[in-house]
């Protein structure tokens, strides 16, 4: 069984920070993708350099949460 786990993100570099050390350690042989939804903070480029495992998906705007995470699934599948 493989599992994914999805987090949805706009502008939460600090929040970030916080709690992606814990789903690290706890989510072994997850792959896991954060959804960024247009954040005009430097998430990505955090993400990206601390946590390169971490796949990136890029939504070119802010629909909201249901869009953002309906767009980040849609291109998982």
């Amino acid at each position: 069984m493989s599992v994914a786990i999805v987090i949805l993100n706009w502008n939460g570099k600090k929040l970030l920070e916080e709690f992606l050390p814990s789903i690290m350690q706890f989510s072994e042989g997850a792959t896991i993708y954060m959804a960024d939804n247009a954040s005009s903070d430097d998430s990505v480029s955090f993400v990206s350099e601390k946590f390169p495992e971490i796949r990136i998906i890029q939504n070119k705007v802010n629909g909201g949460f249901s869009k953002g995470y309906n767009d980040a699934l849609s291109s998982l599948s």
